[in-house]
């Protein structure tokens, strides 16, 4: 019920551009108006001098003429220089933005691009890593965790709990203000930042697809594969059902941000492309949060075929997707106060069987 106040920001943003269009139209027109009398007297002067001289036997009609010619010669293009100015004017805008965006320093500290990360076990390290987006606001204190390669490790936690600050020091998104993540005893820090997002494959929250068909978003996590090991992700994804149902197969497009497939087929689709990654190591980043339970089902089926190859860091609001983990850590104020399995969290009766509990009676 907010069709007029909508109605109204939009009357207020288009008096701001009114206003400023306005401004812009004057100041052309003054550019061009001066800019066409300065040539307009210019060219009556130069006429008029020419026709004494001829007059006074001083030039031949033959030379007026030329002089006419080369004065349109010379002042047509002037007549350009206005809009030559406005488009230099806006490139300039432009370009100073650009060169402010190129010149921006990195927050990452360089790795040498000569020395790579090589994974054997893929075994993951948090050590005593502490971490703050804000000075004085720390989201990580001294925080230890290790997943050995091919444990499936589940994080849960309130929100704000400091779960997904963790996958994104993983990928290097940010680097940590005290301690080191490591994979397999190697500092990520001092290996090159493409070989370490090579070792990783992300089934995140929301899937960012492309209008394209969905073969081609499905090979966009390997754009080298072929068109087996596409069907292979496929059939890995049970993606089946999907390509049955849509008009061209696997030849359909999407749509923008896959807006032709429901929440679970487009999380389907994101796993689909982790298979063809075939990264050792696996984040899954609450990507059941925003789905029902039908689509839930289907999408954690895929995933649990895919996560036991692999080693893998689930972090999930919704413990249900996360009974069948290896070890369920439960964070708070980003540092661990439980971890353990399912039914021996549930036994202790702590923090972790509380939330359990209150998603059972809101299921309920």
């Amino acid at each position: 019920n907010n069709e007029t106040y909508e109605a109204e920001r939009y009357d207020v943003s288009l008096d701001v551009w009114e206003q400023a269009r306005r401004k812009n139209r004057l100041s052309l027109f003054a550019l061009n108006g001066g800019q066409a009398l300065i040539i307009a007297a210019s060219q009556t002067l130069m006429l008029g001098m020419a026709a004494v001289s001829v007059n006074q036997g001083i030039m031949t009609l033959g030379d007026f003429i030329l002089v006419n010619q080369f004065m349109l010669q010379l002042f047509m293009p002037l007549g350009f220089l206005g809009f030559v100015y406005r488009e230099i004017k806006g490139a300039m805008a432009n370009i100073e933005r650009l060169f402010e965006v190129l010149e921006e320093a990195p927050s990452l500290q360089p790795a040498p691009m000569d020395k790579t990360l090589s994974v054997t076990e893929g075994c993951v390290r948090f050590a005593n890593v502490g971490f703050a987006y804000a000075p004085g606001n720390p989201v990580l204190k001294q925080f230890n965790m290790t997943i050995a390669g091919g444990e499936t490790v589940a994080l849960v936690g309130a929100s704000g709990a400091g779960k997904s600050t963790l996958s994104k020091l993983l990928f290097r998104f940010y680097d940590p203000t005290e301690g080191a993540v490591e994979i397999d005893g190697t500092d990520i820090r001092s290996v090159s930042l493409d070989s370490v997002r090579r070792a990783i494959a992300v089934v995140p929250q929301d899937c960012v697809l492309f209008n394209d068909t969905l073969r081609e978003n499905i090979r966009y996590g390997r754009p080298t594969a072929t068109d087996d090991e596409v069907e292979q992700a496929i059939e890995a994804a049970f993606l089946g059902d999907v390509i049955e149902r849509l008009p061209d197969g696997l030849e359909s497009v999407v749509g923008e941000r896959g807006l032709k497939l429901s929440g679970g087929e487009r999380q389907r689709v994101s796993i689909a492309r982790a298979v063809l990654k075939d990264a050792p190591i696996l984040v899954f980043d609450e990507a059941t949060s925003s789905l029902d339970s039908h689509s839930e089902q289907a999408v954690m089926s895929a995933f649990r075929a895919l996560a036991g190859q692999h080693t893998a860091l689930v972090i999930a609001h919704r413990l249900s997707t996360v009974v069948d983990a290896d070890r369920i850590v439960v964070m708070e104020h980003g540092a661990v106060v439980e971890e353990g399995t399912h039914q021996d969290l549930l036994a202790a009766n702590g923090q972790y069987a509380e939330l359990w509990r209150i998603q059972r009676e809101r299921q309920g």
